[in-house]
């Protein structure tokens, strides 16, 4: 799989950190958030393009992957009651351990990029391993954190290459479905830490 990035890089202080962003804006993609859930709406080429940044994240333990999503249409003719604020997304290894109060000021720094493209490997649906998932000691698990309007989503590489095959499906079978096809980050998957649920849902028309 080969995913066309843009590598950015800015410090603050001493410290110098690396952002990389989608090779090309994906217009039709958009994240919601409603207090208590989140609602992501993707068309095919977004989804794909997310499920290779979640695999990204998976092997890039030192870097931030950073996703403009606020500009982006909605993907209906106008927005629906209560459909809440629009976010960014960042997806980020849990040992970086950086701050997201930093990140406004992160952002406002960063050069002006350099395109390259990411070979990745294909992935694959792990087999199912509820044992470790819903056992006490599980660390695998997203937590979130939300500043700057920019949802962070924090892992290890393993819980972003485990769940990165949801995106793709969503590519593969979303166009064409008799119904709307989406995928869900749920609260029992044992995925989940201190995290709200995520619903991913193809959407072939935009605004």
């Amino acid at each position: 799989m080969r995913l066309p990035i843009k590598v950015h890089h800015a410090r603050l202080g001493r410290e110098g950190f690396r952002v990389i962003r989608p090779g090309a804006v994906l217009p039709n993609a958009v994240l919601l958030d409603h207090d208590r859930w989140l609602d992501m709406y993707v068309d095919e080429t977004a989804a794909a393009a997310v499920g290779g940044l979640w695999l990204l994240a998976a092997r890039s333990p030192r870097s931030l992957i950073h996703l403009p999503l606020r500009a982006n249409a909605w993907p209906f003719d106008e927005p629906r009651p209560g459909f809440g604020a629009k976010l960014d997304l960042v997806l980020m290894h849990h040992s970086l351990q950086f701050a997201p109060s930093r990140w406004k000021e992160l952002r406002g720094k960063l050069d002006a990029g350099r395109p390259t493209t990411a070979g990745l490997p294909e992935a694959a649906r792990p087999a199912p391993d509820f044992l470790h998932r819903h056992h006490r000691e599980n660390r695998d698990l997203f937590h979130q954190h939300l500043h700057a309007e920019t949802l962070f989503m924090t892992g290890s590489a393993k819980v972003f290459r485990d769940t990165a095959k949801r995106f793709l499906d969503v590519a593969r079978h979303g166009p064409g479905a008799p119904s709307p096809y989406y995928e869900r980050f749920h609260i029992y998957d044992g995925v989940l830490g201190n995290a709200r649920e995520i619903t991913v849902e193809y959407a072939a028309s935009w605004a």
